[in-house]
């Protein structure tokens, strides 16, 4: 019950429930391109940007940010060449989106609660920089977004247009992990952090989805049918795309192992899974939730060579060099100081949520791996 009454307490704060009979009834979008059934959408309760995107971030310093952000919260980290932002759960929840830019990049910087996804996208279509908006529709219980210039609807998890003129567009996925905000700090010591200067009020800090990351909860807005029983569905999993395959590394095996080093798809790369971030979706307060940990999955060509990593006391080695990294794939000590592993397409994710839409995906520790 408390799930359900924090739920409900988040539709209020977002606005009046959309209707669902005639789901884009008064919008601009190109029906007649489109790649999925429109009955395939339905509402999650807030109409068309009834929960707000942030479309002019503020950031502040890690320091000022300390004063309301627990060491232990959960923060999506974006390092965009020199410039590495935090963005904190405990705001994005609340926005699902931010329309920013890095330098010369304009980005979306996106969470869905229902699928714990975290994605990172280039908002350049075709020579334009679209901005995206929360259509409050939803697809198999993944976050729908639309771009404001033709109010096409994209799919947040694979970052495709499935409804309007940009049918079958595919935005360009920009690397980010979930680390505490602790090991932001560490990481980059200049870092800046989406501040809670949004121009909205809500209740940043607190999770209006208690409970919710649990592996006894059942998924909301989603067809039993579709939910792939190979794994439970609440089951956290790093999903991992390179070209056309996908992978998915179940939390129980990666928070157990701490470092997997594997070959997939023709590649060489490591899964890492340290101590660190809390879950979002727990505790009624996120700094006061359970352990989730941090990880990040990067592939281990350096210089030519191809690295093997583990753990010794506690600290990620790589045996070639003797080089200690962090989890951010940076070696903090040794011969390979300052190295930078090169980011995958991955992140964190519920296991129905992923598989849904990657139901081809290999799963380590099984017999499809």
């Amino acid at each position: 019950m408390p799930l359900l009454c924090a739920f409900l307490v988040f539709l209020f704060l977002a606005g009046p429930v959309g209707a669902q009979d005639r789901p884009l009834e008064g919008w601009e979008t190109d029906v007649e391109k489109r790649s999925i059934d429109l009955d395939e959408l339905i509402s999650g309760g807030p109409p068309k940007d009834g929960i707000p995107s942030i479309d002019q971030p503020v950031y502040i310093p890690a320091g000022e940010a300390a004063f309301w952000l627990g060491d232990r919260e959960p923060v999506i980290s974006v390092r965009i060449d020199d410039q590495a932002r935090a963005y904190p759960l405990q705001i994005l929840m609340w926005h699902e989106i931010a329309n920013t830019r890095f330098g010369d990049v304009p980005a979306a910087v996106t969470f869905c609660p229902l699928c714990y996804s975290a994605l990172v996208f280039d908002r350049r279509v075709d020579g334009e920089t679209l901005e995206f908006g929360v259509s409050g529709f939803l697809r198999h219980s993944d976050m729908i977004m639309f771009d404001r210039t033709t109010e096409s609807l994209w799919q947040q998890i694979t970052g495709e247009a499935v409804v309007g003129a940009h049918t079958g567009t595919r935005l360009k996925t920009l690397p980010s992990q979930i680390i505490s905000f602790e090991q932001f700090r560490e990481i980059y010591p200049g870092g800046l952090v989406l501040s809670r200067e949004t121009g909205h009020q809500r209740a940043y800090g607190r999770n209006p989805y208690v409970g919710y990351d649990d592996i006894d909860q059942s998924p909301m807005f989603i067809d039993p049918s579709d939910v792939d029983g190979r794994l439970r569905p609440m089951q956290k999993v790093i999903g991992v795309v390179i070209g056309e395959r996908q992978k998915v590394y179940p939390y129980e095996l990666t928070r157990e192992a701490g470092v997997i080093n594997d070959d997939f798809a023709e590649q060489q790369i490591v899964v890492l899974h340290t101590g660190g971030a809390a879950s979002a979706m727990d505790a009624p307060r996120i700094d006061q939730s359970k352990e989730a940990g941090s990880t990040g999955v990067f592939f281990r060509q350096v210089n030519g060579r191809t690295l093997r990593f583990r753990l010794v006391d506690g600290n990620i080695v790589d045996r070639e060099t003797g080089s200690t990294w962090d989890i951010s794939g940076r070696a903090v000590e040794g011969p390979l100081e300052g190295t930078r592993l090169e980011a995958t397409n991955s992140g964190d994710y519920f296991a129905f949520a992923w598989l849904v839409f990657y139901p081809d995906s290999a799963i380590y520790g099984s017999n499809t791996d």
